[in-house]
């Protein structure tokens, strides 16, 4: 009897056993939210799922619930989550689904905010600076570059420069070439010039007039040889040709090229030597089209190089090239700038930094700005976790800022950062059109 007692009891124990699982199962079962219609993704919204502690299969987030009828996501109003329910309720759609605009407000707990990492920026009006960079390119003042052609045919007879990159003073000379044709022309305006002066020995103004005429004409021959005014007058003067001709520096600058050496015969349209002034050099740089509209004519400028990095070049936009380069689209700016001490070289890469300023306006972070191809979106702070997606036109980029040309007002405040997990988020509410 002891024994089927045991037995007895054994069976009883098991019995008692599986209805405490049944009932523990049944007060699990019952935990489950029954407003709840299923679960899904912040940043995948395809993925559904009925397991309240599920995450996400493609990026293994927690699932958030998505509520029936309404649409709406966040935790359940039966367990208090430390936030105003009130708010929470009046932050749900209202069922009669998107507006006009394709926007409505929606509800993403403060919570749940902190744990995506979303802070706030003010909308505030500010100047409106920003500064363009480019690099730059330096090349030579052509008003003040000249290339000596031999404009007589003759010989190189002495050399006063040497070598590429010699600094000559104005007015130092450069070469000196013989020319039988240059010395054949001096001596013929020498004799009108005696013919004329017998001339007026015997009162013959008619010849006088004639000579006249003749002498004009051999000073403009001897001035398209490259003699200068002052050598013709000298020559007037002296009466005495010179046998060879002696090319100056019309400026200060330096040798840029010498092709000649002493001795060598050259003929018309041989090149002799080039002088370039480097006291003032042109810079070329290239900016995008949507740069170009802000680049206006006498807007300074200042230059940079890795050469001298301590040193600041400044100048001022000369000429905005009015062609595009059809392969960068982009367009060619010039800028004088002063180079006194010979710093800055042609065909030396700078830095070029220019200063827009375009007054001052309503500026929103960049941060803070939905690009949809079609709109630009920013999400308003209505307080109390309620939030605003809204459109908004943009004007110019400036620095880290964009200027607001409508959609908002001094007063507002912006979502800043992870824009796109709220904007998840609205979509799931149904509060903004997916595009």
């Amino acid at each position: 009897m002891i024994r089927s007692f045991q037995i007895l009891a054994a069976f009883a124990l098991i019995a008692v056993l599986m209805v405490t699982a049944s009932c523990s199962k049944q007060g699990t079962e019952h935990t489950h939210d029954p407003n709840v219609d299923y679960y899904t993704c912040s940043m995948h919204p395809t993925v559904k799922s009925h397991d309240p502690k599920g995450k996400c299969p493609i990026c293994n987030m927690p699932l958030i619930p998505v509520y029936k009828k309404t649409g709406t996501t966040n935790t359940p109003t039966a367990q208090p989550q430390g936030h105003d329910h009130a708010a929470m309720l009046a932050g749900q759609p209202t069922g009669k689904g998107i507006s006009e605009d394709h926007t409505s407000d929606f509800f993403v707990p403060t919570n749940r905010q902190q744990q995506i990492g979303v802070t706030y920026a003010a909308v505030e009006r500010k100047p409106l600076r920003s500064t363009i960079r480019a690099v730059g390119k330096v090349g030579f003042n052509l008003q003040q570059h000249w290339d000596y052609v031999a404009r007589v045919e003759g010989y190189v007879e002495k050399l006063f420069v040497f070598s590429r990159g010699e600094v000559v003073e104005k007015g130092q000379p450069l070469l000196t070439i013989y020319s039988p044709d240059l010395l054949t022309t001096q001596r013929e305006l020498v004799n009108l010039l005696r013919l004329r002066d017998e001339a007026r020995a015997k009162d013959s103004k008619s010849a006088v007039s004639s000579m006249d005429g003749l002498i004009e004409s051999a000073k403009f021959r001897l001035s398209q040889w490259n003699l200068t005014d002052k050598q013709i007058a000298e020559l007037e003067q002296t009466r005495k040709p010179q046998e060879v001709l002696t090319l100056y520096s019309p400026f200060k600058g330096v040798v840029q090229d010498l092709i000649v050496n002493q001795g060598r015969k050259a003929m018309v349209g041989d090149h002799l030597v080039d002088v370039a002034d480097l006291s003032v050099v042109w810079v070329w740089a290239e900016f995008y089209q949507e740069e170009l509209a802000l680049i206006k004519k006498d807007l300074p400028v200042t230059i940079t190089t890795s050469a001298y990095p301590n040193e600041k070049f400044t100048g001022k936009i000369v000429l905005v090239d009015p062609f595009m380069n059809e392969a960068t689209r982009t367009g060619r700016v010039r800028f004088d700038i002063d180079n006194p001490d010979f710093k800055l070289r042609p065909d030396m890469y700078v830095n070029v930094e220019l200063g827009l300023d375009a007054g001052e306006g309503m500026a929103v972070p960049i941060s803070a700005v939905m690009p949809t191809g079609k709109h630009n979106i920013v999400f308003v702070d209505k307080g109390a976790g309620k939030l605003e997606p809204r459109f908004v036109e943009l004007g110019r980029k400036f620095g880290d800022d964009y200027a607001v040309v409508s959609g908002l007002k001094e007063t507002d405040r912006v979502v800043a950062s992870a824009n796109f997990l709220i904007d998840a988020e609205a979509k799931i509410q149904g509060a903004l059109k997916s595009w």
